[in-house]
C-alpha cells in the first residue's frame, strides 16, 4: 500500500514553499517521503525532484511549438500527461516500493482540479496502483479576512473535493505572514449560526436566502474547519501532517497521536 498527498489550490497559496517544508521537516524526522513535480511551467525547486512531470511536457515547449498562451498551454501539458498517464506512472513508480509516501506539487490553476476531469483521472490511477489518496487544499491565510472572502474560499475548496471525490485536508496557509491572526481566528472552526449573521450583515437583503443555502452546503460538508500552517513552528507542520496520516490511514500501526494545535503557541 502507497500513500499519497495530492497538494493543491489557487495560485500563490504556497503548494510549494508547503512541500518544501514538509520534506525538510521529514528529513528533520528521518522519514521518508518523495515530492513529485506536476506542474510543466515550475523553474526552481526548494526539495529534491523524485519525479517531474516536465520529463515528459513542458509548458515552455507546448507554448513555441503551438502558439498557445500560459493557460491554454498548461491544460494541453495536463491533457498531455492524461493521455500517457498509465506508462508514465509505471515507469515512474517502478523506482518505489510499495509503501512509499509520495506528494504530488500540482499547478494552481483551479479549473485543473474543480472542472477539467485531468486530476481526477490521475488520482483514480493512483488508487489502482494502490495508492491511499488525500487531497490537501491551501487557501492563503491573508485572503480569508472577511465572511464573504471565506464562504469563497470554502466554495472553492468543495468544488474540488466534489471533484476529486478524495478525504480532504483543508490548510490556512502563511499563517507566519499575518500581521493579525485575530483576522483570521474567527474562521478556523466557526459556529454556522455566526457565519450566517455576519453574512447577512454584509450581503443585501435579497441574498437572504442564498446566504442561508451556502451556509447550510458549507455545514452540511464539514467545510468549516481549517488548518492553520505556521511554517516557523515545527509543532504546526507535524501536527498538519498528523491531520493527513490519519485520512490516509497511515502509520495506524504507530497508533498515530494528535493534540490540539493552538496557532499562538510557542515551539515546544
Amino acid at each position: 500500500m502507497g500513500y499519497a498527498q495530492l497538494v493543491i489550490g489557487p495560485a500563490g497559496s504556497g503548494k510549494s514553499t508547503y512541500c518544501s517544508s514538509l520534506y525538510q521537516h521529514c528529513e528533520t524526522v528521518r522519514r521518508s517521503i518523495h515530492i513529485v513535480n506536476l506542474d510543466p511551467a515550475a523553474e526552481h525547486f526548494d526539495y529534491p525532484v523524485a519525479m517531474d512531470i516536465r520529463e515528459l511536457i513542458s509548458l515552455d515547449d507546448v507554448m513555441e511549438e503551438l502558439g498557445l498562451g500560459p493557460n491554454g498551454a498548461l491544460i494541453y501539458c495536463m491533457e498531455e500527461l492524461e493521455d500517457n498517464l498509465d506508462d508514465w506512472l509505471t515507469e515512474q513508480l517502478d523506482n518505489y516500493t510499495d509503501d512509499d509516501y509520495l506528494v504530488f506539487d500540482c499547478p494552481g490553476q483551479i479549473e485543473l482540479f474543480s472542472h477539467v476531469p485531468v486530476l481526477r483521472n490521475f488520482v483514480e490511477h493512483l488508487k489502482r496502483k494502490n495508492f491511499n489518496v488525500c487531497a490537501v487544499y491551501l487557501i492563503d491565510s491573508q485572503f480569508i479576512t472577511d465572511v464573504t472572502k471565506f464562504i469563497s474560499g470554502c466554495m472553492a475548496s468543495l468544488s474540488a473535493m466534489v471533484q476529486l471525490e478524495l478525504p480532504h485536508v483543508n490548510i490556512l496557509s502563511k499563517m507566519d505572514l499575518l500581521t493579525n491572526k485575530k483576522d483570521v481566528e474567527d474562521y478556523l472552526n466557526p459556529e454556522p449560526r455566526a457565519l450566517l449573521s455576519e453574512l447577512n450583515q454584509r450581503m443585501a437583503p435579497q441574498f437572504l436566502k442564498l446566504n442561508k443555502a451556502l451556509i447550510e452546503l458549507v455545514d452540511e460538508y464539514s467545510m468549516v474547519n481549517f488548518v492553520p500552517l505556521d511554517l516557523r513552528k515545527e509543532s504546526s507542520i507535524k501536527y498538519v501532517l498528523a491531520q493527513i496520516d490519519n485520512c490516509i490511514q497511515y502509520g495506524e500501526d504507530a497508533d498515530v497521536k494528535v493534540r490540539d494545535f493552538d496557532p499562538e503557541d510557542d515551539d515546544e
